[in-house]
């Protein structure tokens, strides 16, 4: 029988990378009074320290990106262009900026609460949306998990958005360089499940990377 294990601050204290790695498998899980959603977290992004360009401390502290400086297990949430929040996890230590971006999930818990919040939040959704593209793309996770800026700097071992180990295991990800950024393209700190239709990014790109 596998053993349900929230992620204690000591997981997410340790090199983004490693991180990064160890979240693929894991489940996000975001409890609210219209009831609780949950997936598998099945693509990442790792975006770590103010010499990478894509970081949102290239350009040193401020107020918007400070919760990456701040204890490592808390919610790192941003608007993305004013459209989309997006969810990360901060790793590594205090005054080190570093975080986890979610960018996909598996579809496990809450999925008509989840349709629900995609169908009142896009005017592009359809009845014919397939579950696995409910959670597909960082701003989807957080529109069907309903997170929003409220949750930024949340504990991820509290009560209401946390991410649980349930025993599934990930092997062999694929590595790529990260998507939707301009800068630090070099950098491979993508990491996906193979062969998950709840990935973003193109069949192509991926399909490339075999």
């Amino acid at each position: 029988m596998k053993r349900t294990i929230v992620l204690s601050r000591a997981f997410y204290a340790r090199p983004t990378l490693q991180t990064a790695r160890e979240l693929l498998g894991k489940v996000l899980v975001h409890s609210t009074v219209a009831g609780t959603a949950a997936g598998m977290i099945v693509e990442v992004e790792a975006y770590i320290g103010e010499d990478d360009p894509a970081c949102h401390a290239a350009s040193g502290l401020t107020c918007r990106n400070s919760p990456l400086y701040g204890p490592p297990g808390r919610a790192y949430v941003y608007l993305n262009y004013g459209l989309h929040c997006l969810v990360n996890a901060v790793t590594e230590s205090i005054g080190y900026p570093a975080a986890v971006l979610i960018r996909a999930l598996e579809p496990r818990e809450g999925i008509e609460l989840m349709r629900t919040r995609r169908w009142h939040g896009s005017s592009r959704f359809s009845d014919s949306m397939t579950d696995d593209a409910l959670c597909r793309g960082p701003g989807n996770v957080t529109a069907a998990l309903g997170i929003t800026l409220e949750q930024n700097r949340t504990e991820l071992s509290g009560d209401h958005l946390f991410i649980e180990d349930r025993g599934d295991r990930v092997f062999s990800p694929v590595w790529s360089q990260r998507i939707g950024i301009r800068d630090g393209l070099g950098r491979h700190w993508r990491g996906f499940v193979r062969d998950s239709r709840n990935v973003s990014g193109s069949r192509q790109t991926m399909e490339s990377l075999r």
